[in-house]
Formats: structure tokens, sequence, C-alpha cells
């Protein structure tokens, strides 16, 4: 009887690589995402001033604005982003930054920068445009817009959810002590019922213009979230874009269908 020779199983071709996939579409830089969406006239008013971090940047915007944020080009989930500010000249120390829970204070701008540099030197920071964020039981909180492609390679928005600040902290990311809430329950102080679902059409029209200025300039991505604050007047205001944001987050909502149609999408493109 002729004896059975079988092949090495080759692993390469059985197992999927979601990680390469993804490597392929994830774009870390900030700046580049936010010049794609500034290179169209119709998003353009959404963006608050960002500038690549320097003495000067940072000293004009802030007595331009009087409050900012330092955030690095490249990162994930509020990490290094820090709050800048510059009070009235009666303060004793008119200076502040706060990263985390830490808030320091200074007499000069000299001094504010120096120890400033001792968390931005190591890798690049941006400036940007502060934007006061509307509250919600007193803590600032920003939407989560999630934009994916569809089965049939449409942007569609699939979700917005609500990402309340720790109380203690600047950041919303969930990841850094923030909380879900559903937008509804973020804006019911702020819209009557009747005007709410034609505002949330209005980000979610916002959401696939940013999605189809992000792939022009950067083939190949398949979904977005975008980062997106509120002011006192209920202007938008977009403030990052994540090449590879959080699916799970919107499992948090009470309607399912929202995650079961982000998960869909997402295992039709490789996401998942």
């Amino acid at each position: 009887m002729k004896k059975r020779t079988t092949k090495p199983l080759n692993l390469k071709k059985h197992i999927r690589k979601p990680l390469s996939l993804n490597k392929a579409r994830y774009v870390s830089s900030k700046i580049g995402k936010t010049r794609a969406i500034e290179a169209k006239d119709d998003l353009r008013k959404y963006i608050p001033l960002t500038k690549r971090l320097t003495a000067a940047t940072l000293k004009n915007m802030l007595e331009k604005y009087r409050m900012v944020y330092v955030k690095p080009n490249v990162g994930m989930f509020g990490n290094g982003v820090i709050r800048v500010e510059q009070a009235g000249d009666e303060a004793v120390k008119p200076y502040s930054f706060q990263e985390g829970v830490r808030l320091q204070r200074f007499k000069t701008y000299k001094d504010l920068y120096k120890s400033l540099s001792k968390v931005t030197s190591k890798r690049p920071y941006l400036v940007q445009k502060g934007i006061h964020l509307l509250t919600y039981k007193g803590n600032r909180f920003d939407l989560r817009v999630m934009v994916q492609q569809t089965p049939g390679h449409k942007w569609e928005t699939t979700g917005i959810i609500g990402r309340v600040a720790h109380p203690r902290k600047i950041v919303t990311n969930f990841h850094n002590g923030g909380t879900l809430k559903s937008v509804d329950t973020l804006l019911k102080s702020y819209l009557p019922p009747s005007k709410r679902k034609g505002y949330v059409g209005q980000l979610q029209t916002m959401g696939v213009q940013v999605a189809k200025a992000i792939n022009a300039r950067y083939k190949g991505v398949k979904e977005i979230g975008v980062d997106v604050a509120l002011d006192k007047d209920l202007n938008p205001w977009i403030l990052e874009v994540n090449t590879s944001p959080d699916p799970y987050i919107f499992r948090r909502l009470s309607d399912k269908r929202i995650f079961a149609k982000i998960k869909k999408y997402a295992k039709a493109y490789g996401r998942l």
C-alpha cells in the first residue's frame, strides 16, 4: 500500500491579517488629516485653527484665543493632550497648563513654555484653537461621529455617540476616563425634540463629507471617527479625525441596531 504524504499546512494562507489591513488604512498624522479636510471649501469653516507647536505659534494663539489645546501630532485616546490658558493681566500667575489632572501656573510666558517643553520636546506637537465645550451635569462633552464604507462602497454615518469628560480631566475619551452617553441625552438641555433630529442629520452629513475629504487624499481609508466639539451657539467644530476608530464604544447605546450595523460594515471591509 502506497504511503500517503501530506503537505505541510500553509499557515500564511489561512490566517487573516486584520492588523496589516488596518495598517494600510491607518493615517497617523493629525496635521495631515486636518489639511485634507481644510482643502474642501465647505468644510474649512468647521476646523479650529491648527498649527505646529513652536514658542511663537503658541504665544500668538494664546494672545488671540486665551485658551488652546496642545496635542501630539501622532497619538491616541487623548494621551498627551494639554490645555493651555492665558488669564487677564491682573492675575498673579496668568499662564497655566493642565495635562491629566495636574494643573500648573506660571508668572511669565517664558516660564510656561520652558515647563511645557519638558513634555512636548520628545515628539512633534500641534497647537489648536480652544473650543469651550458644552457641558452635561457640569462636565464637558464632545461627540464621536462614526462613518464607514458600506458593502456597496458608499460612505454612511453609522453612529454618533457622546463622550463626557471625567470631572478632573480635560479630555473626553472613554479610554481616558470619559463616560459614554447618547446624543439625545446630551442635547436634551440645548435643543427641543423637534430640532434635535434635524441637527443630528446635519452632523451625519458633515461626517460623510469629512470621510470623502480624507479618502480623497488617503486612498484605502474605509472608516473614520470624527471628534466634534459643540460651542455655546451649537456650532460644530472638527477637533480631529481617527482612521481606526473604536467601534465597540457603540455597544453602550441602548439602540443595539447601531452597533449591529457598524459591526456588519466593519466585517465587510475586513476590520473585524
